[in-house]
């Protein structure tokens, strides 16, 4: 029975005489708008590079930060280079930015990530990532998704 409903016998509602329920009501031409913080998709590429490291220690690395983190979408690696393609939830691109910034370092420890530094990064909207694969540039999507090498 769904709350504030009243208990019916053989389908006929049983309210006390004189009590109805307060209806709500829209005015015609009213339009919902979402507030402007709310968070957003966006297409996130790190790439990381630093001294050559033994390639089953990088894929071990990277497949335990997409094991901690499921978010990720996609990695590829090489023995001195790796990019890493996810989706973000932020509110704007400084925030997704930010957060794909401290993703490395902060996972470093953890994953057993070799000690390689950011030399890339972009952050692009859902409908930017979506019209540049309609246009035939950009990344193709991820597929499959996983780590994987160059």
């Amino acid at each position: 029975m769904r709350p504030g409903a009243a208990a019916s016998r053989d389908g006929v509602a049983s309210r006390p005489a004189g009590e109805e329920r307060a209806l709500t009501s829209v005015a015609a031409g009213d339009r919902y708008e979402e507030p402007a913080d709310l968070p957003r998709l966006w297409h996130v590429t790190l790439s990381v590079s630093g001294k050559e490291a033994p390639l089953k220690e990088v894929r071990r690395g990277l497949e335990q930060l997409a094991h901690d983190h499921p978010f990720l979408l996609t990695s590829r690696y090489a023995n001195d280079h790796a990019e890493i393609r996810y989706w973000e939830e932020a509110r704007d691109l400084h925030d997704a930015a930010a957060v794909a910034l401290r993703l490395w370092g902060e996972h470093r420890q953890t994953a057993k990530l070799p000690p390689w530094e950011i030399v890339g990064l972009e952050v692009i909207d859902r409908e930017t990532y979506h019209q540049r694969l309609a246009e035939g540039y950009g990344p193709p999507p991820a597929t499959p998704v996983g780590v994987h090498p160059f």
